[in-house]
């Protein structure tokens, strides 16, 4: 059965890295295999996990529209079949952790037959894979799309700001509004400088989130992203990295698998 974690929040706040961190957390405590999915059309996931990227699956979806368009199409091939190749292909194998990067949406021009074959087969692929992590795009437009679905929790990241975890309580609320199917969901205050201030923990009260972990500001992290070093190889010890671990065992908590983790990765 496959466990589906999606990172969301306004741009800004580090969320893909928070992300690639929760990913690289899963991979070394030997969970099983994690597909990562880059939903943000700004594609820096495979960056923070030190990971090649040649093509996403809007490149796929885009080329694949010109030629059925210019039927270029391969005959006597079916269209599912070529777009099921392509994608397969465009998979980005690491040690513990793949990655498909979406790319770009598609435009009011898409070939809807191709968008809908993918949603089957991106499905299909997810289901060979233990855990499944979404970096999503910043905003709120992915839930207004409803395109974030069939996720078992849900990790809203914020800045240590009144604006930011407001902004995060109005995404709650449209997750109710157009009852998205997400089973948990849960808030992730990043780079904070100290202790949450009294005005904070007030509006993470009054907008009802459930607060699952404080993130410290790391210098390192600054350091890493100034170099175009890949987070991966941050180092675990740090500030940045324990905070992660234990927002990971709160996760494993909360789905019930805390006992997988075992001791020795504390």
């Amino acid at each position: 059965m496959t466990t589906t974690i999606a990172v969301s929040g306004k741009g800004g706040t580090g969320k893909t890295t928070l992300a690639g961190l929760l990913i690289r957390r899963l991979v070394r405590s030997g969970l099983g295999p994690i597909l990562a999915i880059d939903a943000d059309p700004a594609s820096n996931l495979h960056s923070v996990l030190g990971l090649e990227l040649e093509r996403t699956i809007g490149d796929i979806r885009e080329r694949t529209s010109e030629k059925a368009r210019a039927n270029l199409l391969e005959a006597g091939v079916a269209k599912r079949d070529i777009l099921e190749y392509e994608v397969n292909a465009g998979v980005v194998e690491g040690i513990g952790v793949d990655l498909l990067a979406m790319g770009r949406p598609e435009g009011p021009g898409c070939y809807c037959a191709a968008n809908n074959m993918l949603r089957a087969i991106l499905d299909r692929i997810a289901d060979s894979y233990a855990w499944v992590v979404i970096d999503n795009e910043a905003g709120l437009e992915h839930l207004s799309r409803r395109t974030t679905r069939d996720v078992d929790l849900l990790l809203i990241v914020s800045d240590p700001t009144v604006r930011g975890v407001t902004t995060a309580g109005r995404i709650v609320a449209l997750l109710d509004e157009l009852e998205t199917k997400v089973g948990r969901h849960y808030l992730v205050v990043n780079r904070a400088t100290g202790p949450l201030t009294p005005e904070l923990e007030q509006t993470i009260a009054d907008n009802s989130l459930d607060l699952a972990a404080v993130v410290p500001e790391d210098p390192q992290v600054a350091v890493f992203d100034a170099a175009g070093r890949p987070m991966w190889d941050l180092p675990e010890g740090g500030p940045v990295g324990l905070a992660v671990d234990g927002l990971v065992d709160t996760i494993l908590g909360v789905l019930g698998q805390k006992e997988a983790c075992g001791a020795d990765h504390r």
